[in-house]
């Protein structure tokens, strides 16, 4: 689950990160309201942000400053309601604009591969950390937090003063820890900062000093965690979710959308996995992951059917279920009526083994449904299905 940038700073503010101030706005009154209170507290000019789940932002136009409250009032009328990457910007995030001397990146993310929390940042920050790592990947560093000690304080000390922060190592250090604890605390599968930046601010005998501070935050929260953390829910961003993804949690349904034409149903994720294997084998592409579970009833089947549909490049399905808890005339049955239900006729191919087979088969035959005895069988004539229907 992608947090917005508001949401993400929260839970690093919780850490006790040093991250500035700021508001939403859903409306241009309200972000003039907004950059009034930052104007009233010394801001010189501030920062109007679209607040959408996706990189690119500035590049489209969504971030723009404002010198004052009136022009903040403007600049948020131009950006709510924009289109950036086909989401449509529905609040903004307004903040003092900080006087920026030097920008970084830092983020804390899995290695898998490692089995372990990376910690990995760069001297070259404010820019997308792929063109980095493509350009110059030697201006990348990486230091791996410990199974059991975490990211200890040599560790963090290390990464400060090889990503060039050894002016400001502590604060540095503190905030890699404090990634490692949202990281970890919060089920995390990526927190980011970028850009983490050596701001210029005046102190308090009215001279300037440089701090460190977190001026974008980027968080990801692993969805298999969330029922450890209800609270997390209330920051889902529904606006910006693929409709599919939000009827498919609502019905319990495990589904991921893919690029290819040939929908899949299937109960249990290691034969999910398989079917789509046997599929790519038969020279076609799975246009989703979609496993039912155990138990699926016939109401489930039909809410996973609409799921399938819902994606116009869908040429052909195929259902595969192995019946152990999930009874087969179950399934049949609730693929006869989803059937009926369709919007459009796709042709479909049913492979149904183990409980109740013999009456899945029997209703499927009155129902003039294609059939297949293997699942070899089966991703065949559902690529056969595909290419002739295309």
């Amino acid at each position: 689950m992608k947090l917005q940038e508001a949401d993400a700073k929260s839970l690093l503010l919780a850490q006790g990160l040093p991250v500035p101030a700021w508001e939403v706005a859903r409306s241009p009154a309200a972000a003039r309201t907004a950059a009034e209170r930052a104007f009233a507290v010394g801001a010189e000019r501030v920062v109007v942000k679209a607040q959408v789940l996706i990189g690119g932002r500035g590049k489209a136009g969504g971030v723009k400053l404002a010198g004052s409250a009136e022009e903040a009032e403007r600049v948020a009328a131009a950006i709510l309601g924009m289109d950036i990457k086909g989401i449509t910007v529905r609040k903004v995030l307004v903040a003092a604009a900080a006087e920026i001397v030097k920008e970084f990146y830092l983020a804390a993310l899995i290695d898998r591969a490692a089995r372990r929390v990376l910690l990995m940042g760069s001297a070259e920050g404010g820019v997308e950390i792929e063109q980095v790592a493509a350009t110059t990947p030697e201006a990348i560093v990486r230091v791996h937090a410990q199974p059991y000690l975490g990211l200890t304080g040599g560790d963090a000390r290390r990464l400060a003063f090889a990503m060039g922060l050894g002016a400001h190592w502590k604060a540095a250090a503190a905030v890699a820890s404090g990634l490692y604890r949202t990281m970890t605390d919060c089920d995390a599968d990526l927190v980011e900062i970028n850009p983490l930046a050596i701001v210029r601010e005046p102190g308090a005998d009215g001279g300037p000093v440089e701090r460190l501070v977190c001026l974008d935050a980027k968080i990801t929260l692993d969805d298999s965690a969330l029922p450890r953390h209800p609270e997390f829910e209330a920051l889902r961003d529904l606006d910006e979710e693929d409709p599919t993804d939000v009827a498919a949690r609502a019905e319990g349904i495990n589904f991921i959308k893919l690029d290819g034409t040939i929908g899949c149903m299937v109960n249990g994720a290691g034969l999910a996995m398989t079917t789509m294997d046997l599929v790519k084998r038969a020279g076609g592409e799975p246009a989703n992951f979609l496993d039912i579970g155990g138990g699926a009833r016939a109401d489930k089947v039909s809410a996973a059917m609409r799921l399938i549909l819902a994606d116009p490049k869908v040429t052909a399905i195929l259902v595969n279920i192995f019946g152990g808890i999930t009874r087969g005339d179950e399934v049949a049955r609730g693929l006869i009526e989803a059937r009926a239900a369709q919007a459009r006729d796709v042709p479909m191919v049913v492979r149904i083994v183990g409980t109740n087979a013999d009456a899945a088969a029997a209703l499927l035959r009155e129902a003039r449904f294609a059939t297949a005895a293997t699942l070899d069988e089966a991703a065949a004539k559902a690529v056969a299905a595909s290419r002739a229907a295309g």
